[in-house]
């Protein structure tokens, strides 16, 4: 953690606190403060609704109410959740991005790349483990029908596309040869007319829509 960087408060939830203790040391290390840990969904919600952390990073098969349902009922306290499960199927990342959840790790990502993460999804920045997020859109691509919403220009699909990919502005920037305030005001001509707030929001579009590479 940069010294520019704010104080991040965060809850850790998991069932296996040989894990917890490990994710809790790891997020220490890194100088993030863990102000609540729990061994299940509902203990998870009461720690978050208690302490009000910038970030839960949840597992997502945990007993009692799961990781989705603690998703569900964290969000509406203000806080941004990072799923950290072993499990990279398609479907539960399509159910946990469902309940609210801002990123979407698996367990085999490296320390750094937890740290990384936390931070992000704290600035509201949709991230997911290499290769998930293709795949989610991949699905919606199949499955989602058009339901008359707004229509989007050529370019500002191209940029929610690679918005819904994690990428940020100035990497969409790049990517499209773009200045980095043209590709603001496009999100935000986006954001506009589908009546969003905000990245995360968008992500979810974009994965409702099944918009695709």
């Amino acid at each position: 953690m940069s010294p520019s960087d704010p104080e991040l408060r965060l809850v850790v939830a998991d069932d296996h606190p040989i894990w917890r203790d490990a994710v809790e040391r790891d997020l220490a290390a890194a100088g993030l403060t863990v102000v609540g840990v729990a061994g299940d969904g509902e203990k998870a919600i009461r720690v978050c609704a208690a302490t009000k952390p910038d970030v839960l990073v949840c597992d997502l098969q945990m007993p009692g109410r799961s990781g989705v349902e603690a998703t569900s009922a964290v969000v509406g306290f203000g806080v941004k959740v990072l799923i950290l499960s072993a499990s990279g199927e398609q479907a539960d990342v399509l159910e946990a991005v469902k309940a609210g959840a801002t990123g979407y790790l698996v367990k085999s990502a490296s320390a750094a790349e937890l740290i990384d993460a936390v931070r992000r999804t704290a600035a509201g920045e949709p991230v997911f483990t290499a290769g998930l997020a293709g795949l989610l859109l991949g699905e919606y691509r199949r499955t989602s029908a058009d339901d008359g919403a707004p229509r989007l220009t050529e370019r500002e699909t191209e940029v929610l596309r690679l918005v819904a990919k994690g990428l940020t502005s100035k990497q969409v920037a790049e990517r499209l040869v773009l200045s980095h305030r043209t590709v603001e005001n496009h999100v935000q001509n986006t954001l506009t007319k589908l009546q969003l707030h905000n990245r995360v929001e968008l992500t979810r579009y974009a994965v409702d829509k099944g918009l695709a590479e």
